[in-house]
């Protein structure tokens, strides 16, 4: 149920591990930091990681009377969630669905989770422009304010595959507020300098041919995958860290455009 949504972020890659995951999580637990009250839908159905990143494996998706119920992170309720993750009884499980199957569970999810009053509703997709990403768009045509968030790595094969996603939310009318590079570089965890492991630049310079935003570069931080698996937020037990500093930025941009309506 999308009524009471003011705004869903999507976040999109052409190509999968590049990190939407922990972008959409890391937003997630930055939006709820904020004291926003935040939605996760995690509608990678091949490969829901959402639960694992949050510490919510093993969680129980309840029926109300209004709908599915989410799973919340905290006791006040400010961060639910919603994966296939929790539907399913091993995360070793192959989810093994042609593509109208799995339309009819992203719709699902869509119409029938009860999210009450939200502030953000961040939804993680699968890679590339299939039958999901069209049946998101066609569900999303009564949320007044949708905006996508496009994630990339700095390799130029990640690049390319961004470029259709961008060709993608020109054809379906969604707006592109900017790239994130991911993966950008290694972050010393004692001295936060930083070494391109791989090239650089990428995702800024795609962003300055597209003529969208670039909304920061995301190094590779070890403390990063320590957080993974606890459901913490970055900015709150890396506060220091260059992936801290993007998270923050991002969050106070769409803060800014959210107040200003």
């Amino acid at each position: 149920m999308l009524d009471y949504v003011k705004r869903v972020i999507l976040v999109l890659s052409g190509k999968g591990g590049v990190g939407k995951s922990t972008i959409s999580t890391q937003l997630a637990l930055t939006l709820k930091e904020r004291g926003y009250k935040v939605g996760l839908l995690d509608i990678d159905l091949c490969g829901p990681s959402v639960p694992y990143l949050l510490n919510l494996e093993g969680q129980n998706v309840h029926q109300g009377p209004e709908g599915w119920v989410p799973v919340y992170l905290d006791q006040e309720q400010r961060l639910g969630v919603m994966s296939i993750g929790f539907l399913l009884s091993s995360r070793n499980d192959a989810v093994v669905w042609r593509g109208p199957k799995k339309t009819s569970m992203i719709k699902q999810f869509l119409e029938d989770v009860y999210w009450q009053d939200l502030d953000f509703l961040v939804i993680d997709t699968p890679p590339g422009t299939s039958d999901e990403h069209i049946t998101v768009m066609e569900n999303l045509r009564q949320v007044p304010q949708c905006t996508a968030i496009l994630v990339t790595t700095p390799q130029e094969v990640a690049i390319e595959d961004v470029r259709k996603e961008i060709t993608f939310c020109k054809k379906t009318g969604i707006t592109i507020m900017g790239i994130i590079e991911n993966m950008s570089g290694y972050e010393c965890p004692t001295c936060n300098e930083c070494t391109n492991i791989f090239s650089s630049g990428g995702g800024e310079s795609l962003a300055e041919y597209a003529k969208i935003p670039y909304l920061g570069s995301i190094p590779i931080d070890p403390r990063m995958g320590k957080l993974a698996g606890q459901g913490l937020a970055a900015v709150k037990e890396l506060p220091g860290s260059n992936t801290s500093r993007v998270f923050t930025e991002l969050v106070l941009q769409l803060g800014e455009s959210f107040n200003g309506t």
